[in-house]
């Protein structure tokens, strides 16, 4: 397939340390301090909780070395997109870039800005409309990532170290709490390991949603240093980190509030933080909540337009899209895209529903993503020309099988459960098949015959 020439080049500017942060900042957002709650309803007390948890991080890992191999064989632009164009065909990678700019990276980045507008008033007194906040914030971060790549970085990092040190002292300080006098667990165990087997599957779901996001770092592939390694280095230890800070977070809400405790509350961080340092406590957890929105949004708006500039260059996509800065360079039409988009996201009003409608179409990819790797380890076989792989994927083929199996259980559970919104963001997939294959007829495309075919290795 032909792809678009642009001149110059996105500059390889990042290194390890950058894709770890990248890879924890596409995780913790906002919902490490609400969703123990969440998870405590289904399973109650302090052991299946905690298991829940582990046991979601164990598949979290297993993930972060499926990407890590995948980055090894195929350091492309665009990670997950350019896998699944190269494995599959480029109508595969089309679908993903569509939901990731019309429905999932922008949705959530609107949520994300207007969460932080919602703090701003309590936390500062100032009184100033949650959306005009939320339009002036993603304008801001647009700005500063189109000044390059080393400065959406920065910005990035900064705002993850933040989330590490508010995180690491709620933990701190949820040790050495007294616990209240609701963390004796009081509810009923369940009578049958089949009644808890049953709940730890529902509670899963959560957890695992949780745990997601680190797909997000492999599309900066174009602007790390050395790729093949520094991505799988910074996803294999940035996945570890998350899980220890997660694993962490639960035991001391575990420990403070107790099983029961954490079915009664909504905000499990403030209420750990309200008893052990009292009012301060929950507004410096208002403050981190705050701050960790701001985080996400740097992250998403830092990752996701090397996407639609990689869509570009297969010319699958505007062809202004794939331009290149020369001073920053950095894909700053890209960039300006998605930040549009987002900010016509959060004036809709409309982006929780929007969210609702794809909410497993992380997973539907991330099945496909352990498919990809089945198909590029037999074509390098194949042609005995594959690169050399210093990360593979432990105890495949059966932990890739594995991985792909959780993901489609969490697709198929999310189709159980709300089958009018799966059905809406199944239409939204579908409906870019006849697009890619228009837009490939069109005169802006490098192949008016539409004739593509995926990147042979």
């Amino acid at each position: 397939m032909e792809r678009l020439t642009t001149a110059p080049k996105l500059a390889r500017r990042l290194g390890p340390f950058d894709a770890g942060l990248i890879v924890m900042g596409g995780i913790i957002g906002s919902g490490i301090f609400r969703n123990p709650s969440v998870v405590a309803r289904y399973v109650h007390t302090a052991g299946p909780i905690m298991l829940v948890w582990c046991i979601g991080g164990a598949i979290a890992l297993l993930g972060a070395f499926l990407f890590a191999e995948l980055a090894a064989r195929r350091p492309a632009d665009g990670g997950l997109y350019a896998y699944m164009r190269d494995a599959f065909h480029p109508v595969v990678a089309f679908m993903y870039g569509w939901t990731l700019l019309l429905v999932s990276q922008s949705g959530g980045m609107a949520a994300a800005a207007v969460t932080f507008g919602g703090y701003f008033e309590p936390l500062t007194g100032l009184h100033v409309d949650a959306r005009l906040l939320a339009v002036i914030v993603l304008f801001i971060l647009t700005i500063v990532n189109c000044l390059g790549v080393r400065e959406g970085s920065n910005l990035q990092n900064a705002f993850m170290i933040v989330k590490i040190a508010a995180i690491s002292a709620l933990i701190l300080v949820g040790a050495f709490a007294h616990p209240s006098a609701t963390a004796a667990d009081t509810v009923p165990r369940f009578s049958t390991t089949v009644d808890l087997f049953s709940a730890m599957s529902l509670a899963m779901i959560p957890v695992l949603f949780a745990y997601s996001g680190w797909q997000t770092s492999s599309f900066m592939t174009g602007e790390l240093k050395n790729p093949a390694k520094t991505l799988p280095f910074g996803l294999l230890w940035g996945v570890v980190a998350v899980i220890v800070l997660y694993v962490l977070v639960n035991l001391v809400s575990v420990h403070v509030l107790g099983g029961d405790g954490l079915m009664r509350t909504d905000a499990p961080a403030a209420e750990v933080m309200r008893i052990a340092l009292g009012p301060l406590g929950a507004r410096l957890i208002a403050l981190a909540v705050a701050l960790s929105t701001l985080g996400f949004l740097s992250n998403q708006i830092l990752t996701s337009p090397r996407v639609y500039h990689a869509m570009a260059q297969d010319g699958s996509f505007f062809k202004q899209v794939a331009w290149v800065h020369p001073k920053t360079r950095v894909p700053i039409v890209a960039i300006a895209l998605q930040g549009f988009v987002a900010l016509v996201s959060t004036l809709s009003g409309r982006y929780d529903q929007i969210l609702g409608y794809v909410i497993s179409v992380d997973y539907i990819f991330f099945g496909l993503a352990a498919i990809a790797l089945f198909a590029f380890r037999r074509r390098d076989a194949r042609s005995g020309g594959g690169p050399i792989v210093g990360y593979r994927m432990p105890g495949h083929p059966w932990s890739t099988a594995l991985f792909g199996i959780v993901a489609w259980a969490v697709v198929v559970d999310t189709w159980i459960k709300s089958p009018g919104n799966s059905l809406i963001g199944l239409g939204i997939l579908l409906v870019a098949i006849p697009i890619y294959f228009l837009w490939r007829r069109s005169p802006d495309s490098p192949n008016e015959d539409g004739a593509t075919m995926p990147a042979q290795h």
